[in-house]
């Protein structure tokens, strides 16, 4: 018996090699790029480092489908806010990604 997997897991989204650095981009030209570009540096930072610890790039990939959703879905919150229906409640994107797993 095999200690190994008979098969190894394929990820359910990997992103283009060239996929940060074109969503770096995006983030410098939004308007919201003095917030967003520091939290996605930091975040990738982390999951660069978890990687090179883990052997996995599951966090980096992570970090990248976050944030193409986030850029992805502004139109619609700036919208949302924008209608008067925003009640000012913060969401906790941590508390958000535990709910979603």
């Amino acid at each position: 018996m095999s200690s190994q997997p008979e098969h190894t897991p394929i990820p359910s989204y990997a992103p283009a090699p060239g996929a940060p650095a074109e969503l770096l981009a995006q983030l410098r030209a939004d308007r919201r790029a003095p917030q967003w570009v520091p939290a996605f540096e930091r975040e990738w930072t982390a999951a660069l480092e978890e990687s090179r610890r883990t052997f996995s790039l599951a966090g980096l990939y992570e970090v990248v489908q976050d944030w193409q959703g986030r850029l992805a879905h502004a139109p619609a919150v700036d919208a949302f806010v924008a209608s008067g229906y925003d009640d000012g409640e913060t969401i906790d994107m941590a508390e958000l990604r535990g709910r979603r797993r």
